[in-house]
C-alpha cells in the first residue's frame, strides 16, 4: 500500500533571442530532500516468526520415530510422572519432524507469518538420561528420565538428529521447501553447553561427549563432576569448564581455542544449507568477547545475518548489553516487555501504560529497540495464562507495536494456556489440532492482524510515536519514510469489553486514509479522525504519503536522534 512518488522536473520559461541579446532563465532549484523516518533498516523485521518445538508440532513421517531406541532407557513416549487426572506431559520423543513441519507450511504462512523458528536440529543422545533429579509433574531443572527431544543436548553439532529428516528431506530440503511457501528459517543454536554429563549411575553413551564432523571424539566428561575434570592432563576434558553450570549439563570452555572454530564451522554449515537467521540460546552463559568473535566470523561470510538471543532476565539494562556492537551486536528476545505482556493481558490485568514503560522508544539501553524479538511466552516458561480475549488483545499489540513478533506454536488456539514445563507447555500439537484451529475464537483475529502487518511496511519498520497509552486504550503512529516507501499508520487499540470511541487530532494530517481492518476509506480534514473500535479490537488507518503535519514531522525528527543508541 505504499505510494511511489515520482518527481518530475518542470522546465518553463523561454529564451528571447535577437540579433543583439541572449537572455537565459535561471535554473530551477532542486527540491529539498525528504527527511527519512524509520525505526529499523533490518530486512528481517518484515517477518513475524512462528516458533515450533519441532518434535511436538506434527509427526509427518512415523518411519523416523525410532520407537525402540534406548533399550533399558527408552526414548519414545515417556509420560511425565505425577500428572493429575486428565492432564498430560511427556519427556520422550513424540515424532514431530521436518516432514510434519513442511506439510503444514501453508498453514503457518496463511496465518500471516514470514518465518519459522525451529529448535536445535543437531544430534542428541540416544537414551533417556539416568542422572540428575527425577522428572516429576511441574518440576524445573530435573532431567532424570528425560530425552533430548527438544534438541538442546547436542553431541555432534555437524550432524542432524535422526528423528528429524526423512528420505529425500534433510535440513537443506526443509529450508528450500519453506522458502517455496514464503517462509524463512530461524535456526536455534547453542554454544555454551552440550548434553547432561555427570551424576549417571553408569556412564551412558554420548552423554557428556562432543564429536567432530567426521565422528571423531573431541571431548568426554566421563561422568565426572566438573570439579573432578583435569583439562591440563586429559585433552578430552579441555573443552569443558571445571565449575558446574545449569543442571548437569556439560559447560563449554570458551577459552579452549578449538571451541570457536568448532561452532563457527558447525553453524556455518547450516547457513549454507539454508538457515536465514539464528536464535542464540543462553547467551549470558558465555562472555561478550566470545560472542563478539562468533558473530564477527559469521557475518564476515554472511553480511547482515540476523540473530536474536535469549538472555532470560527482566532487567533491560542487563540484556541490552548483548545488542551493543562492542559485545555480540545482536538483537535479543524482549523479556522485560514479555513480563508486562503477561501481566496486562493475563489475570492480573493492567493498562497500556504498563507496556509503554517497557518499549524504550527513546534514549533506551538497547542498540535498537525496533530490532527486538517480542513475545509473551515460549517453551522455557509458563504459556500465557489468559482468556481468549487476552490472546486477541496481546496479538493486536504485538503485531502493531515496535519489534518483531514471535508466537509459540499453538498460541493461535490458546493451546495449553497457563501450563509450565513438565506440566503441558511442550505437549504435542498435531495435524488434528491444526485442522481444528480455525474454529478457535483466537485464530481469525490473529490471522487478520498478522497478515495486515505483513502488508504494511510502516508496522514492520516504522518509527513509533505514542499519542495515548492508558488503561484499555492505545493510540500511536508508525511511520516509515525511506526512499520510495512513504507510509503513515495510525494504530487504535481497545482491550476493553465494550466498543470505544476515538477522536484523534494530534499529528493528524488531512488525506484519504484507508481502514486496514474494517476496509473502506475515511476522508480526514482539520476536524480530526473520529471512529469507534470494537471491544477487544484494533483498527489501523493508513495514509501512503509523505509526512506534512508540522507537529508530527518535528516529533519524528526528534525521535530519529533518540530512538537508537549513537
Amino acid at each position: 500500500m505504499t505510494l511511489h512518488i515520482r518527481l518530475a522536473a518542470l522546465l518553463g520559461g523561454a529564451c528571447a533571442l535577437s540579433a543583439c541579446a541572449h537572455t537565459a532563465t535561471a535554473p530551477t532549484p532542486a527540491p529539498a530532500p525528504t527527511a527519512e523516518y524509520y525505526g529499523t533498516r533490518e530486512p528481517f523485521a518484515q517477518h513475524a516468526v512462528y516458533f515450533v518445538l519441532t518434535d511436538r508440532f506434527v509427526n509427518g513421517d512415523p518411519s523416523n520415530d525410532h520407537r525402540q531406541q534406548g533399550g533399558a532407557h527408552p526414548t519414545f513416549d515417556q509420560p511425565t510422572p505425577g500428572a493429575p487426572a486428565g492432564r498430560t506431559d511427556n519427556v520422550g520423543y513424540l515424532g514431530g519432524d521436518f516432514k510434519g513441519l513442511l506439510d503444514h507450511a501453508d498453514y503457518i504462512r496463511g496465518l500471516g507469518f514470514g518465518a519459522v523458528w525451529v529448535t536445535p536440529i543437531v544430534d542428541n543422545p540416544d537414551e533417556a538420561f539416568t542422572g540428575g533429579d527425577p522428572v516429576t509433574w511441574g518440576a524445573m531443572f530435573t532431567d532424570r528420565g528425560k530425552t533430548g527431544f527438544h534438541g538442546y543436548w547436542g553431541v555432534n553439532f555437524y550432524e542432524l538428529d535422526e528423528h528429524l529428516p526423512s528420505a529425500g528431506l534433510d535440513f537443506a530440503g526443509l529450508t528450500a521447501g519453506l522458502k517455496r511457501h514464503g517462509l524463512k528459517t530461524v535456526l536455534d543454536i547453542v554454544c555454551n553447553h552440550g548434553s547432561p554429563a555427570y551424576t549417571m549411575p553408569k556412564d551412558q553413551p554420548k552423554f557428556g561427549e562432543i564429536y567432530d564432523r567426521d565422528g571423531t571424539l573431541l571431548a568426554d566428561h566421563q561422568n565426572l563432576h566438573p570439579t573432578k575434570l583435569d583439562p591440563q592432563h586429559n585433552p578430552l576434558h579441555a573443552m569443558y569448564n571445571t565449575k558446574p553450570g545449569l543442571a548437569q549439563l556439560s559447560d563449554i570452555n570458551e577459552n579452549d581455542p578449538r571451541v570457536l572454530e568448532y561452532f563457527v564451522g558447525a553453524y556455518s554449515q547450516w547457513i549454507d544449507q539454508g538457515a536465514d537467521a539464528f536464535r542464540i540460546d543462553t547467551i549470558p552463559w558465555m562472555p561478550h568477547a566470545y560472542w563478539h568473535d562468533f558473530v564477527t566470523r559469521i557475518r564476515a561470510k554472511h553480511p547482515g545475518f540476523y540473530m536474536f538471543a535469549e538472555a532470560f532476565d527482566y532487567d533491560a539494562g542487563k540484556i541490552a548489553e548483548h545488542t551493543w556492537p562492542q559485545n555480540a551486536g545482536v538483537s535479543v528476545l524482549d523479556f522485560p516487555l514479555k513480563e508486562r505482556l503477561a501481566e496486562v493481558f493475563g489475570p492480573k490485568g493492567g493498562g497500556y501504560e504498563r507496556l509503554a514503560e517497557r518499549l524504550y522508544l527513546e534514549n533506551g539501553p538497547y542498540q535498537n529497540p525496533y530490532d527486538l524479538a517480542t513475545f509473551y511466552d515460549n517453551h522455557d516458561m509458563a504459556r500465557l495464562d489468559a482468556k481468549d480475549t487476552g490472546f486477541i488483545d496481546a496479538h493486536n499489540f504485538l503485531f502493531t507495536a515496535r519489534g518483531i513478533p514471535v508466537i509459540y506454536y499453538g498460541s493461535e488456539t490458546g493451546f495449553e494456556r497457563g501450563t509450565a514445563e513438565h506440566a503441558g507447555n511442550r505437549n504435542y500439537f498435531g495435524a488434528d489440532r491444526i485442522a481444528a484451529a480455525p474454529r478457535s475464537p483466537i485464530f481469525a483475529p490473529l490471522q487478520r492482524i498478522a497478515n495486515m502487518r505483513a502488508r504494511l511496511p510502516a508496522l514492520q519498520r516504522g518509527l513509533q510515536a505514542n499519542v495515548e497509552m492508558q488503561g484499555d486504550r492505545a493510540v500511536f503512529y508508525r511511520v516509515l519514510q525511506e526512499g520510495p516507501q512513504q507510509q503513515i499508520a495510525l494504530v487504535l487499540l481497545n482491550k476493553g469489553d465494550a466498543p470505544a470511541d476515538f477522536v484523534v487530532t494530534q499529528w493528524l494530517q488531512p488525506g484519504r486514509w484507508q481502514a486496514s481492518m474494517a476496509g473502506g476509506e475515511l476522508e480526514v480534514n482539520s476536524t480530526g479522525l473520529r471512529t469507534s473500535v470494537p471491544a477487544h479490537g484494533a483498527e489501523v488507518y493508513v495514509l501512503d504519503a509523505a509526512v506534512t503535519d508540522p507537529g508530527l514531522r518535528a516529533e519524528l525528527d526528534r525521535m530519529m536522534t533518540t530512538a537508537r543508541r549513537p
